[in-house]
């Protein structure tokens, strides 16, 4: 798309015979006048705007302040023939990008163009991901509906506002960082860093520069100085995932930072004051671990000043149709494929299915059945053993009976329904033996010829 420019200026020859310079790269508009020129910032956007300072009436500086009020703001050049320190220095501080003076230097004026739209297209960039991290992470984006989710997302409003440092407890895939991210994005500190630590994943050297920085020379290795994650996130959050796994003398120097609101770097000795709020998150019962003498009782109640706890989804089932629902619409417009459906059935066994995983498992399991099935619809029947509550025939294991995945309250499957499903599970645990089938479901094998006739197309699961 062509760049749109605007260039305002009162001298008939500069303002032509600039348009017809930039004319072959540029969509270029031009005015007369200040108030021609507000006329036109009102009806259309424009990328740049290249005014002149002194016109009569209103000069370039108030065409500067009504360009950059505007919703799309676009990047203002200044220009005039009366260039002192003291014009250009109040050009740049009511926010233009740049200066030039008359008569105007036509490839100065291209460079500066370029640097100017790169400018704007940062801004832009910059604005957009502002937008998609509050709608990705603000407390509305946060899918369920349960009371216990709800419960947590209430204590979450109450807290995000403060300075107050947190706690978050849960199971592996339950969304603690999402939470983090969350109350980070709904704080004052928004616009801040959020800058995430997964302490399980580094050695205890490691974690230790990665979090506090270190010095040039500090050990063998470090060649130059190092800023640390606490440095990196100040003014905003630091989120450390996994803060049970961190060792005693790790926990020592972030009790000092909770104590002093300073740090030192690794090898250094110079106290660096820093404004960091932290939320941590661990899937350990710390309290468990300060009595074994593995977490120090100090840091833990510096740490528990508030604690969210976020619910495994056994816990919740009837948020499962909402995450499947969302997974599913954004998977399949990322691989480009029609929306899967999943039928009562199979949304059923999933609500039933214990999902050890959680949230996380959730998705794989959306975004495997997006790419395999491409579309269509899902059923309780095609899905894998274990959602169904069928043992796998790799275990070497024979129970007498199948063990099908409870339904939830809100079923009202009729009798014949559910000698349909129990049939087919028989067959598939079987492997298509009939006989084996009769014997899973306690009857004869002429009561399942029987019965297998009533459906025909189960036929096809001993074939």
């Amino acid at each position: 798309m062509i760049p749109s420019v605007l260039i305002v200026d009162d001298e008939k020859h500069t303002r032509e015979g600039l348009q017809q310079a930039l004319a072959e790269n540029y969509d270029v508009t031009i005015a007369a006048s200040a108030d021609e020129a507000f006329n036109l910032l009102d009806a259309q956007p424009f990328d740049v705007v290249l005014t002149d300072l002194r016109m009569p009436g209103k000069s370039g500086l108030k065409i500067i302040d009504k360009a950059l009020a505007l919703p799309h703001r676009p990047a203002v050049l200044m220009m005039t023939a009366y260039g002192n320190i003291e014009t250009a220095v109040e050009a740049m501080r009511r926010g233009a990008v740049d200066f030039l003076t008359k008569p105007v230097n036509i490839e100065r004026l291209e460079v500066l163009m370029q640097r100017a739209l790169k400018t704007k297209t940062l801004e832009v960039e910059v604005q957009q991901l502002h937008e998609r991290l509050d709608e990705k992470f603000k407390i509305e984006g946060i899918i369920g509906a349960s009371l216990k989710l709800k419960a947590v997302i209430d204590k979450m409003k109450l807290v995000a506002p403060s300075r107050a440092t947190i706690l978050i407890e849960g199971e592996s895939g339950t969304g603690k960082e999402l939470i983090a991210q969350a109350v980070h994005q709904t704080s004052p500190r928004s616009r801040g860093p959020f800058v995430a630590v997964h302490c399980a994943a580094l050695s205890e050297n490691l974690l230790e520069s990665e979090l506090f920085g270190h010095e040039r020379g500090s050990f063998t290795g470090a060649t130059e100085r190092r800023v640390g994650r606490f440095e990196s996130a100040d003014g905003g959050t630091l989120f450390l995932d996994e803060i049970g796994e961190i060792s005693q003398s790790t926990q020592v120097k972030l009790l000092r930072f909770m104590e002093t609101k300073s740090i030192e770097r690794v090898g250094g000795s110079k106290l660096i004051e820093l404004d960091v709020r932290l939320v941590a998150a661990t899937n350990r019962n710390l309290e468990q671990q300060v009595r074994e003498g593995k977490f120090r009782e100090d840091l833990f109640f510096r740490l528990n000043v508030v604690r969210l706890h976020m619910p495994p989804l056994r816990e919740r089932p009837e948020d499962i149709p909402l995450l499947l629902a969302h997974f599913i619409r954004i998977l399949s417009k990322e691989n480009e494929v029609p929306p899967l459906t999943v039928e009562a059935g199979a949304l059923r066994t999933l609500q039933a299915y214990p999902w050890p995983g959680n949230i996380r498992e959730l998705r794989n399991f959306c975004e495997n059945a997006v790419v395999l099935r491409r579309g269509g619809s899902l059923t309780e029947f095609d899905l894998e053993p274990k959602f169904r509550g069928v043992a796998s025939s790799e275990s070497g294991t024979s129970p007498a009976r199948i063990v099908v995945a409870p339904l939830v309250a809100t079923s009202s499957l009729s009798v014949a329904a559910n000698e349909k499903h129990l049939l087919r599970e028989a067959l598939l645990k079987a492997r298509g033996n009939r006989t084996k089938a009769a014997e899973l479901l306690g009857v004869s094998r002429r009561t399942l010829h029987r019965k297998l006739s009533q459906w025909p197309e189960l036929d096809v699961l001993d074939r």
